[in-house]
């Protein structure tokens, strides 16, 4: 294992803010949505039980993603240390997704205000999983801040608790089961079976993640000119009202903290689905409120980042035999 290192991480957080998601650069996530493409077909084929060949593409995508992450940081050092700081660095960075988060979410935000719904459910169908053909303004607005609220924590908080805890290989890891969740998790007649193992390993790697997202959540909303009152009630009260064992943490922190109500009426692959509502709708879903999520999910990656940079430093050089 790689330990972590402060200033990997702090090079790594420098990189998302500045650079985000640029297309010229190959992205992990686009190998890895390949290998799992692969690995499903493979296993399929060779074993005959749908549930032990979601363990095997679970274990087998994990394992190349780590194994891939530390090999190129093992033979980059060899060559020089700077190249594997340097590589260390990268890894960790494609791990995270504050700024490409917000440039996404950004793109649809920008559509409303020309008054272009079309652009708008356009855009908003690259970042969410629900059906966006024909959703209204004010349901546009919700799924982008429930999309920023849950992705605070599965794209923010969570690589930078693995990255801390393991370095830029468990940060790598973590990607992989991540990638893995939104591909194959799904609860259809395909991938109910073939996922339920990598559905339920990102539950569990999100488990602490989530929780910790909304209470950074409710320690940023004052920052953020929120209500932490509201933040921790909302959580308190409706961090259960999710059919996902952890996205209601961060959404529930995030409502109660802009004064929004989320959930209600989805549509995915054509199907209805209602979920509970988290928070009380004491102001409107509008561009004001996104603005306010923004705002929060910055300053909760910031909170986090300081937390995790003074960790990395207080333990490096700390190696149990």
């Amino acid at each position: 294992m790689i330990p972590a290192d402060p200033a990997v991480l702090i090079l790594a957080l420098l990189l998302d803010l500045t650079l985000g998601d640029p297309g010229w650069l190959p992205h992990p996530v686009v190998m890895i949505g390949r290998m799992i493409r692969f690995f499903e077909i493979l296993f399929r084929k060779m074993v005959p039980n749908e549930r032990a060949a979601g363990a095997l593409l679970l274990i087998a995508t994990t394992a190349c993603a780590a194994v891939a992450a530390w090999l190129l940081i093992l033979v980059c050092s060899r060559i020089n240390p700077l190249a594997g700081f340097l590589a260390a660095a990268v890894i960790s960075y494609t791990c995270l997704a504050t700024r490409s988060l917000h440039h996404e979410s950004a793109l649809v935000a920008e559509a409303l205000r020309a008054g272009n719904l079309d652009e708008a459910r356009r855009t908003l169908a690259f970042i969410v999983g629900r059906d966006t053909a024909g959703l209204e303004e004010a349901d546009i607005w919700r799924a982008l801040i429930e999309t920023v609220a849950e992705n605070s924590s599965d794209g923010i908080i969570a690589p930078l608790f693995w990255l801390t805890i393991g370095g830029p290989v468990a940060g790598m890891a973590y990607k992989a089961v991540n990638t893995l969740d939104s591909m194959v998790g799904y609860k259809n007649e395909r991938y109910l079976q073939v996922g339920w193992a990598s559905a339920r390993m990102d539950d569990l790697l999100n488990l602490i993640p989530a929780r910790l997202t909304a209470l950074l959540m409710i320690l940023a909303a004052p920052l953020a000119g929120l209500s932490p009152r509201g933040a921790l009630r909302i959580t308190l009260r409706d961090r259960l009202n999710h059919p996902s064992p952890n996205s209601g943490h961060p959404e529930a922190a995030a409502a109660g903290a802009l004064g929004v109500r989320l959930g209600g009426t989805c549509s995915y692959r054509g199907r209805q689905s209602w979920k509970k509502y988290i928070g009380d709708p004491r102001v409107p879903l509008d561009e004001r409120s996104y603005r306010g999520m923004i705002k929060l999910m910055y300053l909760t990656a910031l909170i986090m980042a300081a937390i995790c940079i003074t960790a990395t430093y207080a333990l490096k050089g700390f190696h149990v035999p």
